[in-house]
């Protein structure tokens, strides 16, 4: 080979071996086939919240347990059995037992390092046996200290000591969209943990509870979370899981909460007296809708509009009148009449309470007493009248005539009751939409007194097409406003 040929072959090889090494990637996978990696700059508070969560499931997770009951369930004796029937022994066998055992599950949180643990009343009602079962799978017999089924609270006790307790947080500071964990035992799988947000606050009208201020969540609740509790960021006990929205019988991301502060409240009057005693005003309340807001010259839905007043009660003394708009208590605000209702409830009995009104448009300051409710506050059915007179007068899509002292006491009412009767609203009215039914009395129009028919059809005469009408309704041991448009 000549010598020149050797030089050429090395300046080949050169320029071929720099051509490969400069463009090496190209027979790379990873570059045909993948572009290059991105990575985001994620802020370390979002990278450290799940281990910012672990630490609450480790603090808290102690503190749930397991409630496991047992009950006995009875069955009648039909009572055309004959006693000496020759053929009770051979069906015996194929008899639904006179009496067995039911055994259910729920969830638990402890309280106090003594053993008090908080639950819901629905989970130990009527329970012949009670067992706890802690975190370290340690077993425990339960005994009921109180229960109030009108929150859906009770208290049980173990006899232990030195326990993990969860610490209480505020629920009133709990603002709609911060995270929570849910903590129970769904389906029997013990000491399960679930995250969601509060969705939303003061949800009442559920129709679980008697006194209802619940805390909706989409944190996944199951059958068997009942009395777990939940929990917000610092670990806190913010309420305590009382129920699910279900068309399935399972999680479809709603669930409710017992607000802790009310949760708490129950508890310390139980632990301290056995039973639950609430404040009361003495009044008659309804909420304010977008009718009744423009009619009281309202510039929102908020508050509670006081529709009648109990003689010599608190609200009576205080200077309560009908027609104020209740707005706030002890600054508290007042967002509708459950709201209010709630807040008077856990009102301690004899203190003093700072009411904010709307009166004829201008703020007034009273200051009530609080007393006890009284053990029998039912509201009475009445018997509705269909007894019909000469007169009436067809109006808004209701029919009315005189109140007489008969058709008073037909539909339950004293005989010095003044006013006129609904005999008929008309469907797919007015009258029907704002709520108005047969038999209900109109005391006043537009905050006028209406004694007689005479008086109704003087104030309605006056009024014009599109008018709106308040109206002051008195319906049995219920008396309550309504607003509704006026038309011929």
């Amino acid at each position: 080979m000549s010598k020149k040929t050797i030089i050429f072959i090395i300046v080949v090889s050169i320029f071929a071996g720099y051509l490969i090494g400069s463009n090496l990637e190209i027979f790379s996978p990873k570059s045909s086939f993948y572009p290059p990696a991105y990575i985001p700059q994620v802020p370390r508070s979002v990278t450290g919240e799940s281990a910012a969560f672990s630490d609450i499931v480790k603090a808290v997770g102690p503190t749930v347990v397991n409630i496991s009951t047992t009950k006995t369930i009875r069955r009648d004796i039909s009572p055309f059995s004959h006693p000496f029937d020759p053929f009770e022994d051979f069906f015996e066998q194929f008899r639904i037992p006179k009496k067995w055992k039911e055994r259910s599950l729920g969830s638990g949180v402890i309280v106090s390092s003594d053993g008090y643990i908080i639950t819901n009343y629905h989970v130990v009602e009527k329970a012949d046996e009670i067992k706890v079962t802690l975190y370290d799978k340690q077993d425990y017999k339960g005994k009921i200290i109180g229960s109030d089924p009108k929150t859906d609270i009770a208290i049980i006790k173990i006899s232990a000591k030195d326990l993990p307790a969860v610490k209480w947080g505020n629920s009133d500071n709990l603002q709609v969209g911060e995270f929570v964990l849910a903590f129970g035992n769904p389906y029997g799988f013990s000491h399960t943990v679930t995250m969601g947000i509060v969705s939303a606050v003061g949800r009442a009208n559920v129709g679980i509870a008697d006194y209802e201020d619940f805390i909706q969540t989409d944190a996944a609740i199951n059958p068997g979370n009942s009395g777990g509790p939940l929990v917000n960021i610092k670990g806190e006990l913010i309420g305590i899981n009382t129920a699910i929205f279900s068309r399935t019988g399972g999680y479809q991301g709603i669930g409710f909460a017992v607000p802790s502060n009310m949760a708490e409240s129950v508890m310390k009057q139980l632990v301290k007296g056995g039973k639950v005693t609430r404040g009361w005003l003495g009044v008659t309340i309804q909420s304010i809708t977008p009718d009744l807001a423009k009619e009281f010259g309202l510039k929102n839905g908020k508050g509670a509009v006081v529709s009648d007043i109990l003689k010599g009660s608190p609200a009576e003394k205080a200077g309560l009148r009908r027609g104020d708009v209740i707005l706030e208590v002890n600054g508290k605000t007042v967002n509708d009449a459950e709201s209010l209702r709630n807040i008077v409830a856990q009102s301690e009995v004899g203190s003093r309470i700072t009411i904010k009104i709307i009166r004829e448009g201008k703020p007034i300051s009273l200051t009530a007493k609080v007393s006890e409710l009284p053990k029998e506050m039912q509201e009475t059915s009445i018997e509705k009248s269909e007894k019909e007179m000469d007169e009436e007068n067809v109006f808004a899509g209701f029919t009315v005539i005189a109140l007489s002292q008969e058709i008073a006491k037909q539909l339950g009412l004293s005989r010095d009751e003044k006013g006129v009767v609904i005999i008929k609203v008309e469907s797919d009215s007015a009258a029907e939409e704002a709520g108005l039914k047969k038999g209900d009395v109109i005391q006043e129009i537009n905050k006028k007194t209406v004694t007689n028919l005479r008086d109704f059809n003087n104030i309605v005469s006056r009024a014009k097409e599109g008018d709106s009408i308040l109206l002051f309704i008195n319906r049995g041991e219920r008396k309550f406003y309504a607003a509704l448009k006026a038309h011929s």
